[in-house]
């Protein structure tokens, strides 16, 4: 199949929403002479948020799903003493409090967010009640009542205020002793001889699990602090394997309808794979596999491979007991 497939990392501005994103790749591709590409996005990401949003074209766009269920990194700020009816900057404020917590307590609280932990949506969600989008009723007027969900908290981390070892912190799987404690200028707020320091605003990083809302988080940390807050700072700084080193700017996105070359953009099918291994498979291997075909004999453990033959992607397959079947082709 001819036309480009793979991935364009777009550094997602504030403002844009993901379908208009989706909408400006299209665009620029159709500009660039491509004509009609198969384009879908690997995550939403809120407008007022910004960041890492995977965006695949062609056969990658059979990973979406994966992507939907991938892992999520954000840096987030929140502001206390006020909650707005959106949780974020673009709504009305709900409540007031004139607590402001001791910045020790904030760290303190954070390993109790930390794991598998129950959260109920924002009203603002694209979430459906009784077919309705839950932000459509909210901005109506109507009461909306959210259920209750699971999810996990892998890592919710203070980030440093000098603005460093951010990746080394949302990588982390712990909260460190102390990550103020090499920041220069500021106290140690885990030593008991520190000065009392209250918390206007906090930036923290996380890892979080599919269906996390980060700020109905915020709104939790707030609440078990005593107070009230909103997010005032959202950013996703990764999205399944991708991380924001690998995004491009709007700018350069929108160069290649003036006829930058795409390729110095586009990331190959399989790093929307790096997360599991790869399965080299024979000519007479890989054709059979293109057919649906069951592969019998594999030494291979069990579990999710990619499979290729030479440097192309086959199909994603998953062994169990020497067998591997096809879970989803690529027409390359």
């Amino acid at each position: 199949m001819s036309g480009p497939h793979g991935w364009i990392i777009l550094d997602k501005p504030r403002g844009l929403g993901s379908t208009q994103a989706v909408a400006a790749v299209k665009r620029n591709l159709r500009q660039a002479g491509y004509g009609k590409v198969k384009v879908g996005h690997g995550g939403t990401l809120d407008p007022l948020a910004e960041g890492v949003l995977p965006i695949a074209l062609g056969e990658a766009t059979k990973l979406c799903g994966r992507m939907l269920d991938a892992n999520k990194a954000y840096e987030f700020t929140i502001s206390f003493g006020e909650e707005t009816d959106t949780l974020d900057t673009e709504g009305q404020v709900i409540a007031r409090s004139d607590r402001r917590p001791p910045l020790a307590a904030v760290f303190a609280i954070l390993d109790h967010f930390t794991g598998a932990i129950d959260q109920v949506p924002p009203a603002y969600s694209a979430l459906k009640v009784d077919g309705r989008r839950a932000y459509e009723m909210a901005r109506a007027g109507e009461e909306v009542e959210l259920k209750t969900r699971q999810v996990t908290i892998h890592t919710l981390v203070p980030l440093p205020r000098d603005g460093g070892a951010g990746e080394d912190l949302w990588t982390s799987d712990s909260l460190p002793a102390s990550a103020f404690a090499t920041t220069a200028g500021r106290p140690d707020p885990y030593d008991p001889a520190a000065p009392l320091e209250l918390a206007e605003t906090v930036t923290l990083l996380t890892k979080v699990s599919k269906g996390t809302y980060i700020r109905s988080l915020a709104r939790d940390i707030a609440h078990a602090l005593g107070t009230v807050g909103y997010v005032t700072y959202l950013r996703r700084v990764k999205a399944g394997p991708f991380d924001q080193s690998q995004a491009i700017s709007l700018d350069k996105l929108n160069a290649i309808g003036q006829g930058a070359p795409l390729e110095d953009v586009i990331l190959p099918l399989e790093a929307g794979l790096d997360d599991i291994p790869a399965l080299t498979l024979s000519p007479d291997s890989a054709q059979a596999v293109r057919q649906g075909r069951v592969l019998s004999g594999m030494p291979q453990e069990d579990g999710l491979y990619w499979a290729r033959c030479g440097d192309v992607p086959v199909a994603l397959v998953e062994l169990s007991g020497g067998d591997a079947r096809v879970v989803r082709g690529f027409n390359l």
